[in-house]
Parts: structure tokens; sequence; C-alpha cells
């Protein structure tokens, strides 16, 4: 029986350059909080660039629109990571650094155990969750699909 994980992509887009002063507590709290995500329960992988994280890669034309990429092997253990260890009080912060989105920003879906997805599909997922809504192929956390729903979908890609 095939198994998988879960994928997310988290996208921001910024108040000013990364290098600002604005910037500066949420540059410097990356690798604390990166290594808290690898250290959770259920990690497996996240989108890293030159500087172990991903605030450098330019995955949309937007200079000010940041992506963060991670594989989970449960939503629970990405729920554990994301709103029960110090990674809340980023989020708590995230008006300090961050405009207010107006579309879905977050999305989740099923991969095969091991692999590592793309930013390109990361953005497939996160567009057709914006025009179709939540559904086993891009969902939120308030998305109660399984993997085997993701299978059984056929989606409009």
């Amino acid at each position: 029986m095939k198994e998988y994980h879960l994928a997310q992509v988290n996208i921001a887009r910024m108040l000013a350059p990364i290098d600002s002063p604005i910037m500066a507590d949420f540059v410097n709290d990356l690798d604390r909080i990166n290594g808290i995500a690898e250290r959770s329960l259920g990690f497996k992988w996240r989108l890293t660039g030159d500087d172990n994280n991903a605030t450098a890669l330019r995955v949309f034309e937007d200079d000010y629109l940041i992506i963060n990429m991670s594989v989970w092997e449960s939503k629970e253990a990405l729920f554990n990571f994301t709103y029960a260890s110090q990674h809340a009080g980023v989020l708590k912060r995230k008006k300090e650094w961050f405009h207010k989105m107006t579309d879905m920003h977050m999305c989740l879906w099923y991969v095969d155990k091991g692999s590592e997805p793309t930013p390109d599909e990361a953005k497939q997922r996160l567009q057709y969750l914006n025009e179709y809504g939540e559904t086993p192929y891009a969902f939120s956390f308030k998305g109660k699909f399984t993997s085997d729903d993701a299978l059984n979908y056929n989606s409009k890609v």
C-alpha cells in the first residue's frame, strides 16, 4: 500500500524589503524557528535556499512575496508545530512584517512519502484552492480530506 505525507505552502507579502529594519526581527528569528520545525515530531522536509531558508528564492514575479514550503507526516504534526510550538509567537507578530492577504495564502495537499514538492507545484495547488475552494486536491487545516480522498479525486488540472 502506498504511503503519503502532507505538503504545505504558505506565502506572505512583506511590508518592506527583506533586508530592511522592518523585517529584521523576522529574519533574525528564521534559523531558530526553522530549527524548531526540523526537530518537531513528524517533520520531513522544508524548502531551502542559499541561506538555509526560502526567503531568497524568487518563485513569484513580486519580489515582496516570499514562500515557505514543508512536508510533514500528518496534518496533526504540522498543526502542532504551527500552533502549539514557539512558531505560534511568530504568527502573533505577522502584522508587523506582512500585508494581510485577501486570497488563500496557505495550502495543504498529499504527496508520496519521500517526495519533495516543487515551488511550481505549490503555486498550482494554491491557485487551484483559490479558484475552486477546498477539495482533496488542495485544502486548508479546515479540510477533513484523507490521502484516499486525494487519490480518488479527479481534479480539473
